[in-house]
C-alpha cells in the first residue's frame, strides 16, 4: 500500500521532515509557575518525537506574560531563562523529528479572571451569548502597542532560536490578535492597520519580516491562517488566498491552514454561518484550493483520525498533514500506522447543546489526556465530559491564583 504521507519533505528553508505528519498545536497549560517548560510538558513531547511525528509545532508559547490566553501557558521573552526551552527543543528533535515553537498574542481573547492586556485592532468585544462576560471589552490599539507587539514576536523567535528550535510558526488563526487584524468583523480601523484586506494583513506582514531579518535563513518561519472565520461578513477564503500570495512573497516556510474563533469554533468542527464541514480534514477543500494556486507550502489540520485521510490530504497537493487530537490519545499514532495502517484514532465528541461549555469539555478532555501522556498514565478513552470539564475548571482557578499572585503588582498596574 503507498503511503505518500510518510514520504520526506523538504521546506523551502532547506529544512528536511522525515514525514509529512506534523503534530499540530493544542493547549496544554503545563508551565512551571515561572512560564516555562514542565517536566511533564517535557515528558509529552517526548513522546511525540519518539511516536514518529516528522515534525512537532509546539502549543501556543505567549510573547506576552501579561497577554495569557490561559493561566499555565508558556511564555518566551527577552528576559526569559532558555535552559527548560532547549531542552524541550532538544527532546521534541529525538528520533529525527523537527521542532517549530509557535508564538502568539490572544488580543481579546483573555478570559476577564486573568487580567493583564486585553488589546485589539479595534474595540469590539467578543460576542459569547451568554458566556459574554467571561471577556472584557478590549482596547483599541496604538501605535505604540502595535510597536511593542512587533518587537515582542521578534525577540520571541530569537529566543526561540537560541534555545535550539527549527523554527517558529507565528499564530494569525482562531480568532487571536493577528486573526483580529485580518477579520473585517474586528478590524474598524481607518488607518495603515485597517480597511482594505492590503492594510489588514500589514500586522502580520511586518512582523514575517521583522523575524526574517532577524534571524538566520535556515531558521524555519511559517505562519498559522484561518481559511475563513466562519462568521457571516468575517475572513473569507478568497482572503486567505490574497494573504498566503502575500506571504509566498516574503517567503515563509509554510502556512499552515485552519479556521474558526472562540465565537465560531470550526477548528472542533462547528460553525457560526452553517456553513458545512467535512467529518474529517475540515479544512482541506480551502487548503487544496489555495495550494493549487501557489506555490508555497500548504499545511491543514482539523479532525484527522485516519491513514487514508492523511494520504489523500497529500495526494490532493497539501504538503503536510496536521494531526492534533488523535496524537493527544495516541502519540505512537504514526509509528502504528506504519505497521497498522488502517489503526483509528480516537477523537472525543461532545455533542451538548450549548456551543462555548461543549467546546471547553472538548479542550479539557484533550489536555487531559496530555498530562496523562506526561504523568506515563495510558489514555482514559471513555472519560467522563462533565467531570473532566469540572476538573478542569478547578484546576484553571487554582493556576489563575497562582498567576494573579505572582504578577500582583504589573496586573494592577494595568487594571489602572
Amino acid at each position: 500500500m503507498r503511503n505518500p504521507v510518510f514520504t520526506p519533505f523538504t521546506l523551502p528553508s532547506g529544512l528536511v521532515l522525515k514525514n509529512r505528519i506534523a503534530k499540530a498545536a493544542m493547549e496544554e497549560n503545563l508551565a512551571q509557575e515561572d512560564q516555562t517548560p514542565s517536566q511533564i510538558l517535557k515528558n509529552v513531547y517526548s513522546a511525540w518525537a519518539v511516536g514518529g511525528a516528522g515534525l512537532i509545532i509546539t502549543g501556543n508559547v505567549m510573547i506576552d506574560h501579561l497577554a495569557m490566553t490561559g493561566p499555565g501557558g508558556l511564555v518566551l521573552e527577552k528576559s526569559t531563562d532558555i535552559t527548560a526551552f532547549a531542552e524541550l527543543a532538544r527532546l521534541s528533535q529525538q528520533n529525527n523529528c523537527k521542532v517549530v515553537m509557535q508564538i502568539n498574542h490572544p488580543g481579546r481573547q483573555v478570559f476577564k479572571k486573568m487580567g493583564g492586556k486585553a488589546l485589539s485592532a479595534s474595540s469590539v468585544a467578543l460576542n459569547m451569548g451568554k458566556h459574554s462576560h467571561l471577556f472584557g471589552v478590549p482596547k483599541a490599539m496604538t501605535k505604540t502597542d502595535i510597536d511593542d507587539v512587533i518587537t515582542r514576536f521578534t525577540q520571541t523567535a530569537q529566543q526561540a532560536e537560541k534555545a535550539g528550535f527549527n523554527g517558529v510558526q507565528i499564530h494569525a488563526a482562531h480568532g487571536y490578535l493577528l486573526a483580529q487584524f485580518l477579520s473585517p468583523l474586528t478590524n474598524k480601523r481607518d488607518d495603515k492597520w485597517g480597511g482594505s484586506l492590503q492594510n489588514r494583513a500589514r500586522l502580520l506582514l511586518e512582523i514575517t519580516r521583522s523575524i526574517k531579518a532577524t534571524c538566520s535563513l535556515t531558521f524555519s518561519v511559517s505562519v498559522k491562517l484561518n481559511s475563513a472565520d466562519f462568521q457571516r461578513g468575517g475572513f473569507e477564503p478568497s482572503d486567505a488566498q490574497v494573504v498566503v500570495d502575500l506571504l509566498n512573497k516574503l517567503n515563509v516556510d509554510f502556512v499552515e491552514l485552519s479556521g474558526g474563533s472562540y465565537e465560531a469554533p470550526a477548528m472542533q468542527g462547528k460553525t457560526g454561518d452553517q456553513r458545512t464541514l467535512a467529518r474529517e480534514a475540515y479544512f482541506l477543500e480551502f487548503a487544496k484550493a489555495i495550494s493549487q494556486r501557489s506555490s508555497v507550502p500548504i499545511m491543514t489540520t482539523g479532525g484527522i483520525s485516519r491513514l487514508s485521510i492523511a494520504n489523500n490530504v497529500i495526494e490532493s497537493g497539501v504538503a503536510l498533514v496536521g494531526i492534533a487530537t488523535a496524537l493527544a490519545y495516541q502519540p505512537n499514532l504514526p509509528n502504528k500506522w506504519q505497521n497498522e495502517p488502517l489503526q483509528l484514532a480516537v477523537l472525543p465528541n461532545v455533542t451538548w447543546q450549548d456551543k462555548t461549555l461543549a467546546g471547553l469539555a472538548t479542550m479539557a478532555l484533550v489536555k487531559r489526556q496530555i498530562r496523562r501522556i506526561g504523568q506515563g498514565k495510558p489514555v482514559k478513552i471513555n472519560a467522563s465530559p462533565v467531570f473532566t470539564l469540572i476538573s478542569d475548571q478547578l484546576r484553571s482557578v487554582k493556576l489563575t491564583k497562582r498567576y494573579r499572585k505572582r504578577f500582583a503588582h504589573e496586573l494592577n498596574v494595568e487594571a489602572k
